[in-house]
């Protein structure tokens, strides 16, 4: 009677059949009266369901007894020879005789499953597989004699379906089962060697490996450090595939990744998970809106929720999203600490709806990042009274690059007096502040309650007098500054003086000095120098390069640089000239000897220097070219500027300019968004490398004023370096920046 039900199941199985009626029994030779002897083992599993138009239906009671007796019944036709039914797994390319050996019937099984779109085979092959394994035949003796099989054929065959291309993710998984079931851990045992954090994973990942990746994580038992998907070089389904593993990390680092909303409700069942680890979360540069931000706040307000640091840089988020946080940090449950929001165009209505959160008795919130969100004075005014509030846990608050301006210093200096503030780091580069904000942070640096300990203004117009008003706050015996940062605030020997001056009386706790891009002169420099000789100084590191005259520039032209393009890069066609400032294209191939940095395929050249911290450089070009910032120099014959990483490259043309860029998510854009005046066809281009900014400025023939062209924002991970697409008729000058 079993081998009966084996043969219902496999024959109905094969039809996508999971329902039977009276004569589909009675093909396989089953009587129903007759069945009745064989109850116990009959009822068990199969059953006889309801009545349909007067016919009787039956079924298996679970879909895994069919799957299972089908699987045994592929065996047994084997052992007794029955080929019509082992014809169904062959290949039509060939023709099995008597002799044909279990594993090409094994692999033929394989190869038919893959294309099974409702996937009805995937249990069955698993069943298949499993049985066939010598271990498993002893146990089932009794019902099949001993089938001599060569597993190690099979599970190769497997590895190398999960390979191909053409295999679905669906397969893909099924067959990385399949490799389980016949205990074969190779390939498990390879993906974790990946995963480690000195290694890379293989380049050009298909989405059913990604999916086997996923197995891996979820199935080890094991929590895993970090999940990087920079790692990762896959297609944007092979990304989305590997998002459930976030359940088993401590921290995720999704940045820079085409996401879908889907992506995040699965973050949120992740964190809403009992025993998910996930304590850190990073989605910056990630193509994100406001309605994703909705259901990682679900999951952030569940009790089971451990996430401690969200990171939703350059995510695309406006007001909205910040009254989803802010109820998120008024839950009970919330365990957030820190919060970066920097780049999003959150404005005022967005800091006063998420200071509400941060006014909370619920709210732990330590970091908040809020740099470049389009904020103004009004921002402060919401800042400063969570810094005054009770309830208050900040410690950390950056605001660079917001129009916070003196009137909005003078609100968070209030802040900084009040003895309910904690806050110890507050950043302020590129605020547009003047002496006035010096006058009003002086003030509040010799209160007796404030706390503030890193204190930088980096980039502000601060110049001479400024210096001086600040000072008073650093001769107070009430000041606990350990970090001042003054990179590009217009200071001369006259304002060293008065920090100087400041610096020498005991009281002073300050550590750590930065006055790069300034104009110290070499009177500025001794005296702060001779700070690091003095014991009674605690003065530990003082950062002074980059000075000189050309450094008292209001914006990005203080941080000039001189780059010179390397012959070894140079493309064939391209022709250097004015010691190696000025590329032309030539049209003919120039007598550059064989280098292996050089570029083939493509008319461009690299410039020689490296490029990290803050730099700006001038470009003057003709006809079409591309201005591009690109990881690595070797040429390999790409197509573009990095294609094996990143690159970011502005297209200038007589119609206009345009952007493009690249990552490995082969994700390009490019549009024309400016159209530039007759006569201008200078480009300035400035890069923060720590601030992961890199920004184009036309740059105007009357005056040398900068007009913002385009901005991109990325983790930078490598130096990068300068380069240029040159085509026909085209050139391009390194030119002196004035």
């Amino acid at each position: 009677m079993l081998l009966k039900l084996a043969e219902l199941a496999f024959n109905q199985l094969m039809k996508g059949n999971v329902m039977f009626y009276e004569e589909d029994l009675k093909e396989s030779g089953i009587d129903i009266t007759e069945a009745s002897v064989y109850s116990g083992i009959f009822t068990g599993i199969f059953r006889e369901e309801c009545v349909i138009y007067q016919r009787k239906v039956y079924s298996f009671v679970h879909l895994s007894f069919q799957e299972f007796l089908a699987a045994l019944y592929v065996l047994y036709c084997y052992q007794n020879l029955n080929m019509e039914v082992l014809q169904m797994f062959k290949s039509w390319r060939v023709e099995w005789s008597e002799n044909v050996k279990l594993e090409e019937v094994l692999c033929g099984a394989v190869y038919k499953a893959q294309f099974e779109e409702s996937r009805h085979l995937d249990l069955f092959l698993r069943f298949l597989l499993g049985v066939s394994m010598e271990a498993n035949q002893r146990i089932l003796q009794g019902l099949l004699p001993h089938i001599k099989n060569d597993p190690e054929i099979t599970t190769e065959f497997l590895k190398k379906m999960i390979k191909e291309e053409h295999v679905p993710v669906e397969s893909g998984l099924n067959f990385f089962l399949c490799l389980n079931e016949m205990n074969d851990r190779s390939l498990t045992r390879e993906v974790q060697e990946y995963l480690k954090p000195d290694r890379s994973l293989p380049v050009g990942l298909l989405t059913a490996q990604c999916a086997a990746l996923v197995y891996v994580l979820v199935n080890s038992g094991e929590v895993l450090d970090e999940l990087d998907l920079r790692k990762i070089d896959t297609e944007h389904e092979g990304y989305w595939t590997m998002i459930p593993a976030v359940r088993v990390c401590r921290r995720a680092l999704l940045l820079d990744r085409f996401l879908i909303k889907d992506s995040c409700k699965i973050i949120c069942a992740a964190l809403q998970s009992p025993n998910c680890p996930l304590k850190e979360l990073d989605l910056r540069y990630s193509t994100l809106q406001d309605s994703y931000v909705a259901p990682i706040c679900t999951g952030m307000k569940s009790s089971n929720c451990k996430l401690e640091t969200l990171r939703l840089a350059a995510c695309r988020l406006t007001a909205s999203s910040c009254g989803t946080l802010a109820s998120a940090l008024q839950s009970p449950n919330t365990t957030l600490i820190e919060l970066d929001l920097t780049n999003n165009d959150l404005q005022d209505s967005g800091v006063e709806l998420l200071s509400a959160g941060l006014k909370s008795s619920h709210c732990k919130m330590e970091t908040l990042r809020l740099s470049k969100a389009n904020l103004t004075t009004s921002s402060c005014e919401h800042l400063m009274s969570v810094l005054q509030s009770v309830n208050s846990s900040l410690k950390y608050l950056d605001l660079c690059t917001n129009e916070v301006q003196d009137s909005g210093v003078e609100l968070l200096s209030a802040g900084l007096k009040s003895s309910h503030c904690k806050l110890q780091t507050l950043r302020l580069g590129d605020c547009k502040l003047g002496e006035k904000a010096c006058e009003s942070l002086g003030s509040a640096l010799q209160s007796v309650n404030s706390p503030l300990k890193d204190l930088d203004l980096s980039n502000n117009d601060l110049q001479d007098s400024g210096m001086e008003l600040l000072s008073a706050g650093l001769k107070s015996s009430h000041c606990k500054l350990e970090t001042l940062g003054l990179s590009g605030c217009m200071v001369t020997e006259k304002g060293c003086s008065s920090l100087a001056s400041a610096l020498k009386p005991n009281p002073s706790k300050l550590k750590e000095l930065d006055l790069t891009y300034n104009n110290p002169g070499e009177s500025g420099m001794k005296l702060l120098s001779d700070l690091l000789e003095d014991p009674n100084c605690p003065l530990e590191k003082l950062q002074i390069e980059h000075g000189g005259k050309c450094r008292m520039e209001q914006g990005v032209k203080k941080c000039a640089i001189e780059l010179t393009l390397d012959i070894n890069t140079a493309h064939s066609n391209l022709c250097l000239s004015d010691g190696n400032k000025k590329v032309m294209h030539m049209g003919t191939p120039q007598p550059y000897p064989d280098h292996p940095e050089r570029c083939k395929s493509n008319p461009q050249v690299l410039c020689s220097e490296s490029l990290t911290g803050r730099c700006y450089w001038e470009v003057e070009w003709t006809g079409r070219v591309g201005i591009a910032v690109t990881y690595g120099r070797k040429g390999r014959g790409e197509h573009w500027f990095g294609w094996f990483g990143k690159f970011y490259s502005l297209t200038c043309h007589d119609d206009g300019y345009g952007n493009q860029c690249h990552d490995q998510l082969s994700l390009c854009t490019g549009c024309i968004f400016d159209t530039h005046p007759s006569g201008s066809r200078r480009v300035g281009v400035y890069l923060d490398w720590p601030a992961g900014v890199l920004s184009f400025y036309r740059v105007s023939p009357e005056d040398q004023s900068l007009t913002h062209l385009h901005t991109f924002r990325s983790a930078f991970s490598e130096p990068l370096y300068a380069g240029f697409t040159v085509n026909d008729n085209s050139s391009v000058l390194l030119c002196q920046v004035e």
